[in-house]
């Protein structure tokens, strides 16, 4: 095996021992059971808003609670995970690889024994291990894991308990599942792709014109029936009318780095559908019309600058897929399969805006998707095969990073506090990239004395930076999921932030050189 890979390996496993050290260490200051109250600590009960710099505010909470310095140390861990799921990846190939082969020579020195050790021959048991560490989705539900393990062993079991109980919700988590599964639904994807190829019918249904209306249209419709349900018909529609056509690497990065750009943006002409303008908008006050006179329409002329100027550079390469497109389909038609029923399609949309309405009551948008999938199996001639894998899957991501996220208030909140307009715009943009952008919504709702235009600033640089990397947005897992399988060494975080640069700066000269209207 490469010298390289086997210090990125190394790398990897120090940190990761170097997190349980850290965890040792500071149960063992605690005498291993911590002390009893608030987990974790109230922000206001540091009391430590006259502390001075950031950095004494800093050490002051780590010297009050020490877990802090061990949670964000587990969280930063998670992160360094998920830059390496393509490292693991490969090794997993190169391990079933190398299984294959043994199986081979196995068979060909004793071909009446296919299992004399009891070992099986179709499955390596290292490699499916190294794909689970390689799936992007499975990441931080596995250190939350760790992190429960070292929350259990400084503070106790019923802390650990009450925490994951009442400190963290997982009402967004439960909530992507269950609209991802229905608008990823045959009827409701039918019903999408119908209204957008009225749209690229103006481009006489090109490529070009589906991929335009797809990233255009697409993330405004996000504002109505919320950003994962937009994410999600987006990310299949661009699956069918796009990546199907295999296109270059770098456009492939572009594209998608321009989707979660879109998207993020895309959900602020309205108070209920993005994540990080819903966890601000009730506290604030912002309705739907402040909404749009301060956030959407500015997005709306961003997300069209940054498409066009996407179209207008890799037009050559349209041209290519187009011809590639027809000789693939010999001049013939694509069948759909049998037209489904407009009462059904109907019926399937209203459970969607049931969802919606309910968003926030999990017992009732469960109860509602478990009549949605009893609706399904009774109208199953119509329907596809509902594979709830990935929607199982973006919702353990969006568990754990909710888990994490919880404890990160520490530093965040007086990071925030610290920065005056432009750079709260900037530093809001970047702590986006590397932690959920609700959560840094939210923790400023937390922060006295925050003004009309330090509210503006961080609500606008959390949407501008939720296309940076996956953890930035909740719904970018959901297309992630979608759309993984055109990336056979798994999304690279480096080129995803690369094909998300220029919207993101796009959007950034939106919202902080326009005025109101």
């Amino acid at each position: 095996m490469p010298l390289r890979t086997y210090s990125i390996r190394s790398l990897f496993l120090g940190l990761f021992f170097g997190a349980m050290a850290t965890v040792a260490v500071a149960a063992g200051g605690s005498d291993g059971h911590g002390s009893a109250g608030d987990f974790p600590v109230p922000l206001k009960s540091y009391g430590d808003h006259d502390a001075g710099s950031v950095l004494e505010t800093l050490k002051g909470r780590i010297a009050a609670e020490p877990f802090n310095l061990v949670a964000t140390f587990i969280f930063l861990l998670a992160i360094i995970h998920t830059f390496l799921t393509a490292r693991f990846r490969h090794w997993a190939h190169e391990v079933e690889h190398a299984h294959a082969e043994d199986v081979k020579k196995r068979k060909r020195e004793k071909p009446t024994d296919n299992d004399e050790d009891g070992q099986s021959d179709e499955v390596s048991f290292k490699g499916q291990i190294l794909h689970f560490m390689g799936e992007v989705e499975a990441v931080f539900g596995m250190w939350a894991v760790i992190l429960l393990g070292a929350l259990t062993f400084d503070r106790g079991w019923s802390t650990a308990l009450d925490y994951v109980d009442g400190g963290v919700n997982f009402t967004e988590p439960m909530f992507v599942v269950v609209i991802m599964a229905m608008a990823s639904s045959r009827p409701v994807l039918r019903f999408a792709r119908y209204c957008l190829s009225a749209i690229a019918s103006l481009g006489k249904c090109s490529i070009a014109a589906w991929w335009l209306s797809i990233l255009i249209v697409g993330p405004v419709l996000g504002s109505f029936i919320t950003e994962p349900a937009a994410m999600t018909i987006s990310a299949l529609l661009l699956a069918h009318q796009f990546y199907d056509l295999k296109p270059s690497p770098r456009f492939a990065y572009a594209t998608i780095g321009l989707l979660f750009v879109n998207i993020s943006v895309g959900g602020t002409f309205t108070h209920f559908a993005a994540p990080p303008v819903l966890m601000v908008a009730g506290k604030w006050g912002w309705d739907m019309p402040y909404m749009f006179e301060h956030f959407g329409w500015k997005a709306l002329i961003g997300i069209v600058i940054a498409t066009l100027t996407h179209f207008f550079v890799f037009r050559s390469e349209f041209s290519r897929m187009e011809a590639k497109a027809k000789a693939a389909k010999g001049g013939k038609q694509v069948r759909e399969g049998p037209p489904v029923p407009a009462w059904i399609t109907v019926v399937q949309l209203m459970f969607m805006a049931w969802t919606v309405f309910v968003a926030h009551h999990p017992a009732l948008f469960i109860g509602g998707f478990l009549f949605f999938l009893a609706f399904a199996q009774a109208t199953a001639h119509h329907q596809a095969k509902i594979d709830l894998k990935p929607p199982l899957l973006v919702g353990f991501f969006l568990a754990g990073l909710v888990t994490h996220g919880g404890l990160q208030g520490w530093w965040i909140e007086p990071v925030l506090k610290s920065l005056g307009e432009v750079p709260l715009f900037v530093g809001a943009t970047v702590l986006t990239a590397f932690n959920d952008n609700a959560a840094i919504t939210y923790l400023a709702t937390l922060v006295p004395g925050f003004t009309e235009e330090l509210k503006y600033a961080v609500v606008a640089g959390a949407v501008t930076g939720g296309g940076l990397t996956v953890i930035a947005n909740a719904p970018n897992p959901a297309g992630l999921s979608i759309l993984q399988r055109y990336f056979p060494e798994g999304v690279s975080p480096m080129e995803l932030v690369a094909g998300a640069l220029f919207p993101t700066i796009v959007m950034s000269a939106c919202f902080l050189f326009m005025g109101t209207l």
